[in-house]
């Protein structure tokens, strides 16, 4: 485990949002992908890169929404690429259409995820969630590492879950096979999200590319679209009209905020591998501790864990080598 991984003290913080992290910052002739970049948090995301002159690559599993969404936005110069995160050869694809249409890559940003979805079975019998929220983002850094290596500083930022505390990962059993848990699976696949940044980065680094993780904090966004009302209002999250009430519950600029700063903070310049929160590094949290309390589990940063799951995936998804 790193001993990286505590703050930093960084001039930002939990209610920094978006344009703070990004005031006075120039981006152009930078390109960048970012996966959900037409909803939420992912939209945000892209608005604010875009605003600062960089090139917004957004694959998207429903490019007419996409484009509709970034033209509202006002960020219809964005490029929108067809792609489904649970289908490996669409994420090809995808991978294959970015690598035809640039020759370097300065941002990788994987936002896109789902939350607590009845259970679903994609590939060759594969649990849903996994596969979204990492195996498809596995597959698209693997294909698009030669791009990142090929630019100055490249930086691939994960966006992880305090649901991470939920559990590391069921080594037993990944897909569920023994019986499904919504939250459960949803705990695995954002622990898996950090873990794939810690071994990136140690494959990486040696080309300039540097890995990150990080929990955006607590934001009502369409992440929550396959839990009912109820099952919202009985957490707490929100009012039987919808309205946000939980506590310390971000604005979706808010949200985005922390990634944001994982893609421009010159703080983490020589950093990698790390979990990052409220645009900060995260401490390392005790096994005990409630998940509000913040921090970053250390089974979820633990570099032989991050390497005993790189393997699992490359031999799940069969994506292209990223060698030291």
């Amino acid at each position: 485990m790193t001993t990286e991984q505590r703050p930093l003290g960084s001039p930002f913080s939990a209610t920094s949002t978006a344009e703070d992290v990004m005031a006075g910052l120039d981006l152009s002739g930078a390109t960048a992908v970012v996966t959900g970049g037409y909803s939420g948090l992912g939209l945000e995301t892209t608005r604010s890169l875009a605003a600062a002159g960089a090139r917004v690559i957004v694959p998207a599993r429903r490019p007419g929404a996409a484009r509709a969404a970034l033209a509202e936005a006002e960020s219809s110069g964005c490029d929108v690429v067809p792609m489904d995160l649970t289908d490996l050869d669409s994420v090809r694809s995808a991978a294959a259409h970015i690598a035809d249409s640039v020759d370097r890559l300065d941002l990788l940003m994987a936002v896109a995820g789902v939350m607590a979805t009845p259970e679903r079975r994609v590939g060759p019998g594969w649990e849903g969630q996994f596969t979204a929220n990492h195996l498809g983002h596995f597959t698209l850094a693997c294909e698009l590492h030669p791009l990142l290596a090929a630019a100055d500083g490249a930086r691939v930022i994960v966006n992880s879950s305090a649901g991470h505390t939920l559990t590391g990962i069921r080594w037993h059993d990944p897909h569920f096979r023994t019986g499904y848990d919504k939250w459960l699976a949803y705990g695995q696949s954002k622990t898996a999200n950090a873990l794939f940044a810690v071994h990136l980065d140690t494959l990486g680094h040696d080309d300039g590319v540097r890995s990150f993780a990080l929990h955006p904090g607590k934001i009502i966004t369409g992440l929550q679209r396959e839990m009912t009302l109820r099952e919202q209002i009985e957490r707490g999250w929100v009012d039987e009209h919808g309205t946000v009430i939980g506590a310390g519950f971000k604005t979706p600029s808010q949200g985005a905020a922390t990634g944001l700063w994982a893609a421009t903070s010159p703080l983490l310049d020589g950093r990698g591998g790390l979990y990052l929160e409220d645009c900060d590094v995260a401490r390392v949290s005790a096994p005990d501790e409630p998940m509000d309390d913040g921090g970053v589990r250390a089974y979820a940063i633990d570099p032989d864990a991050a390497a005993r799951l790189w393997e699992l995936s490359a031999a799940a998804t069969a994506a292209t080598p990223v060698t030291r």
